[in-house]
This record gives structure tokens, C-alpha cells and sequence, in this order.
């Protein structure tokens, strides 16, 4: 491994709504985990797996279902639920997400990990910090990895998450996003949708497009 990046960060479109789904993690232990992770579970642990990759738990944005299961539309989305019923570990969500996360997944108490903003988690030699950024829905939540963050649908490369849904706070978005606009230009942003031209951007890129910037 000597002179390979310690930091495995993997972007996967999912689903007919664009998700992406993030392996991230360490390449010295090969511990990772697994960021919303919805649409196909055993795809998504066959491939993790092929790699040799071993998942130690999920970390869940936000409690739309198109991230980590439930009824949609009409329409079942695998995601955390049949995870967890392949897997002996645990879901972590910032603590104002729990109660929603509950209701749309069907996991109980026992199965999170409630975090809050600042908390860390380490993956083998790669530490994950959680960031709250409310707007979206009240507990949404980021992590920043080294110089990586990974955005859900708080931040977009071109825009960001609604804000006229149930749970939605449109002045909770503008100080999320404003908390995000303060990060280092260098930081590269992994988003939760592929909306864009391009998959990612660094933040120094994002601010010169992304409309929503314009107001700091």
C-alpha cells in the first residue's frame, strides 16, 4: 500500500433519481462504510466486497426515503432496513433526524447511532467528522473527510436541497449553507444527487457556479 491514498472515497449513481451512494473509508485496513445507502443493497455489498472492502455501518444524510429506504411514491426502496437484516452494525443519524429516520425505515433505537454536530468516527486510519446543516429536513447532516465532504442534499454543485417539504426551514438552510460556504476552497464536495455536469467540484469551483453562493 505505501504511496497509495489512505482515503477510499467511491461514488455510485443509484436509482432512477440520480443518488449517489459512498464507500468511504480506509485502504490500509480496507474498513469502510456506507453512505446512504439505498436502491440495491445486495448489489451494493457484492461490489463492496468484490473489492475487498469490509462495511463496518452506515451513515445516513437525511430520512428521504430515495436515501436510505421506505415507501416512495408508492414504491418500496430498499435501504437501511434490509442492510441491517445482512449486517451486524449500526445506522448513524445527527440526533433531530432519529425520529424520522425511524418512521420511514421501520429501525428501532437500538439500530442508531445518534450523533450531533462535531462528533467524530473513525474507520480504521480515516476519521469522519459529522456536521449538522439543517434546512433540508432538521437533522441533515454532512461529513467532512480530510479535504472531502460529502453534502447529501444540503449542497448541490448547481443549487440545493428543497426547501418547501415537511420538516424544511428555508432560513435553517441559508446558515447551513453559509457554514458550508465558509469551508476551504480546496475541499472537494461529493453531492447527493448527480444534477450536474460533473460529479464533483471543489468547493472554490461550486462557489463561482452555485447560484445560492451568491448570497454570502
Amino acid at each position: 500500500m505505501s504511496g497509495e491514498p489512505e482515503l477510499i472515497v467511491e461514488q455510485l449513481e443509484m436509482g432512477p433519481m440520480q443518488n449517489f451512494v459512498y464507500v468511504v473509508g480506509s485502504a490500509s485496513t480496507r474498513e469502510v462504510v456506507l453512505i446512504d445507502p439505498a436502491w440495491d443493497i445486495d448489489g451494493l455489498l457484492d461490489h463492496v466486497r468484490s473489492q475487498g472492502y469490509e462495511p463496518t455501518g452506515a451513515l445516513v444524510t437525511h430520512y428521504h426515503p430515495d436515501h436510505c429506504g421506505g415507501s416512495l411514491r408508492g414504491h418500496r426502496v430498499e435501504g437501511v432496513a434490509h442492510l441491517l437484516a445482512r449486517e451486524d452494525f449500526k445506522v448513524y443519524v445527527n440526533k433531530h433526524e432519529a425520529p424520522g429516520l425511524k418512521k420511514v425505515t421501520g429501525l428501532a433505537d437500538n439500530d442508531l447511532v445518534k450523533v450531533d454536530s462535531g462528533d467524530k468516527l473513525t474507520v480504521g486510519d480515516i476519521e469522519i467528522e459529522f456536521l449538522h446543516t439543517p434546512g433540508h429536513t432538521p437533522g441533515s447532516q454532512c461529513f467532512r473527510i480530510k479535504d472531502t465532504l460529502v453534502s447529501g442534499d444540503t449542497l448541490f454543485i448547481q443549487g440545493c436541497g428543497r426547501v418547501d417539504l415537511p420538516g424544511s426551514d428555508p432560513d435553517q438552510m441559508y446558515d447551513s449553507l453559509k457554514k458550508l460556504c465558509d469551508l476551504p476552497d480546496e475541499t472537494i464536495l461529493f453531492p447527493g444527487h448527480n444534477y450536474s455536469d460533473v460529479p464533483r467540484a471543489t468547493m472554490a469551483e461550486t462557489k463561482k457556479i452555485d447560484v445560492y453562493f451568491k448570497l454570502y
